[in-house]
């Protein structure tokens, strides 16, 4: 499902790239790889990276979750929710810098203007996923300010130097694998009627 979000967020800010100031490509990579011999995979495009993920604890705690079929009753532990943190970069160096600050201004616009995706948000012109997680996926984005403490520790972290960039905090991701853990009959009637206590004197 990390994938599946990750995804939906590329081909929609690909489109308004695209619509707005021009043809750029939007990947999802590792930006850690930009000083390696696989950089040129990187090179003049904007680049997702996922950097961290984070559990929500305000829906850790959620009771098993119940579904009836027919007779029975299933109960399944409840979906992990996740934040992502999410790294934008815009990889134009040496005379295309000022290009990199353009589309950086473009992706923060974007987000502006729109911060909730979901699969069933997309219109008519694209066809849904079979798969029903991916139907009920939904999230919002929202701007996460680092300090320049954290900025340095990111970049050393990923092994290169700094480059126009942006981060996201994307909420929330359900995972479930949905696995059966008891299944019990459903209770279909309750006996009210009082029964005397037998060996009671």
């Amino acid at each position: 499902m990390i994938d599946r979000a990750l995804v939906l967020l590329r081909d929609e800010l690909d489109k308004y790239i695209d619509l707005s100031i021009g043809a750029a490509e939007v990947v999802i990579d590792n930006i850690g790889l930009l000083e390696t011999s696989s950089a040129d995979s990187l090179t003049r495009r904007i680049v997702i990276t996922l950097v961290n993920i984070e559990e929500e604890s305000t829906l850790k705690n959620n009771s098993p979750l119940r579904r009836g079929f027919g007779t029975s009753t299933v109960y399944e532990n409840p979906p992990v929710y996740l934040n992502l943190y999410v790294l934008i970069t815009c990889n134009y160096s040496g005379g295309d810098y000022e290009a990199a600050l353009q589309r950086l201004s473009a992706v923060v616009k974007f987000f502006q203007s729109r911060n909730s995706f979901s699969y069933s948000s997309l219109g008519q012109n694209n066809p849904l996923p079979v798969d029903p997680d991916v139907l009920e996926l939904r999230f919002t984005m929202e701007l996460y300010t680092l300090t320049f403490e954290q900025i340095n520790h990111l970049w050393g972290s990923l092994g290169g130097r700094q480059i126009p960039f942006v981060m996201y905090k994307l909420r929330l991701v359900a995972l479930s694998e949905r696995a059966l853990v008891r299944e019990v009959p459903v209770i279909e009637e309750i006996d009210a009627t009082l029964k005397p206590i037998t060996g009671v004197s």
